[in-house]
């Protein structure tokens, strides 16, 4: 009985699939790359509860509290690109080192400032810091897993938002309560060991084997001006508008309209944060799986139900209603932000994942340096309502459900 070349190739792909996820270096790296994304996570929400004390000692107003969280966004999304393409060009871990080591260096330094100037200075710097990481890790993910295993392991890493909370509103706040110079040192240590486990643990950047239909070379320029990369990096802006604009001012929402303590804000954040945590796990199996071919449905249905939940924290004066509509909604702004990050893994090259991932991420850390400042503003205007934000974060993500409709799935 004769077997076909054919089929020797096919038993040998398959095997080689096989061993790639099982391989020990894709567990360590995850592990790494995991830890790494709570410390990114727990520096963007610590920053939420470590401005109201900030503000009142240094008699900051919402606009200007508004724009320290806004410039970190800003360096963000001025490096995403060129750390896209540096981890494309020199190696995912080497861009993934210089990261957490300015972040870890510039966290130490938040804790030592002393005014409004340096502290917009220090944290548009680690926003400069923060931008090789993403694009980096999903380079990382590209390199060393198989296309079908690339979605759910990036949503495994995304998981660590929900962490990266935890740690934030449980050590963060606690420590921000007894005083915020001693929680960013705590950070700043915290990164230093993130460092070290990748440098250790992460393996270096390796060529991909690559078919004869790998061979075409795909440029820069064509994957910056490629219609998906674009329509997707306008749907992430929208979506971390609502996001973000959700997370920075929720702590000063619920601390000021029910009258509560930063350590009890941090507790019902913290189980948010866990919340967080299941959604991205759980979106992973359901783009995986459930929904593959059918994104746009489910990100869609998501954006709708998500602008309903915005509206009803404007509307509920009961703690216990708003914090049911946050948990909720979390859960579904998650979905959509995990949805949007990993498609690009479906739908471009391997090679250039990190330039597409820095493209479709700088739309939104864009959309994370419009939304603190300039919800920081309406809020000013609009007498201390928070009104106007969620009315606006309501508009804003049925936007970003209707754009996702437009991205061509058909390769």
């Amino acid at each position: 009985m004769s077997v076909s070349q054919g089929a020797i190739k096919k038993q040998s792909e398959s095997k080689l699939s096989v061993s790639k996820e099982k391989n020990p270096r894709g567990v360590l790296l995850t592990t790494a790359l995991m830890a790494g994304y709570s410390m990114i996570y727990m520096d963007k929400n610590m920053i939420s509860t470590a401005i109201i004390p900030i503000a009142e000692q240094f008699h900051l107003s919402t606009s200007q509290t508004g724009l320290i969280m806004s410039l970190f966004f800003l360096g963000y999304s001025l490096m995403q690109i060129p750390g896209g393409w540096l981890a494309d060009k020199i190696g995912y871990k080497k861009v993934l080192m210089l990261s957490l080591s300015l972040i870890s260096i510039f966290s130490f330094a938040f804790g030592l400032a002393g005014s409004l100037l340096m502290f917009i200075l220090i944290r548009f710097l680690a926003g400069i810091g923060h931008a090789g990481y993403p694009p980096s890790c999903s380079k990382g993910i590209a390199e060393n897993f198989p296309k079908k295993r690339r979605t759910f392991v990036q949503s495994l890493i995304l998981s660590t938002s929900g962490i990266g909370g935890i740690l934030a509103f449980v050590i963060g706040a606690r420590l921000i309560d007894l005083n915020w110079h001693y929680a960013y040192y705590a950070l700043g240590t915290m990164f230093a060991i993130s460092l070290l486990l990748v440098t250790f643990l992460v393996p270096n950047s390796h060529p991909t084997a690559k078919t004869k239909t790998e061979k075409k070379q795909v440029s820069f320029k064509s994957v910056i001006s490629n219609r998906n990369v674009i329509i997707l990096s306008v749907a992430m802006l929208l979506a971390n508008v609502a996001f973000y604009g959700n997370m920075s001012w929720l702590p000063t929402f619920l601390k000021t309209k029910f009258s509560l303590s930063i350590s009890t804000v941090g507790v019902i954040l913290a189980v948010n944060a866990i919340g967080g945590t299941l959604a991205s796990i759980f979106a992973g199996v359901l783009l995986s799986k459930y929904f593959a071919g059918k994104e746009k449905l489910l990100l869609m249905c998501c954006s709708v139900v998500s602008s309903l939940l915005f509206l009803g924290l404007v509307f509920s004066n009961s703690l216990v209603l708003s914090i049911a509509f946050l948990y909720v909604l979390t859960f579904l702004l998650t979905t959509i932000f995990v949805g949007i990050f990993s498609w690009p893994h479906k739908i471009l090259p391997e090679k250039v994942i990190g330039s597409s991932i820095g493209i479709v991420n700088t739309g939104g850390t864009l959309g994370g340096f419009i939304a603190p400042m300039a919800f920081g503003a309406l809020i000013s205007m609009a007498g201390g309502s928070f009104s106007i934000v969620f009315i606006t974060l309501a508009i804003a993500v049925v936007i970003c459900g209707l754009v996702i409709l437009t991205v061509k799935s058909g390769k």
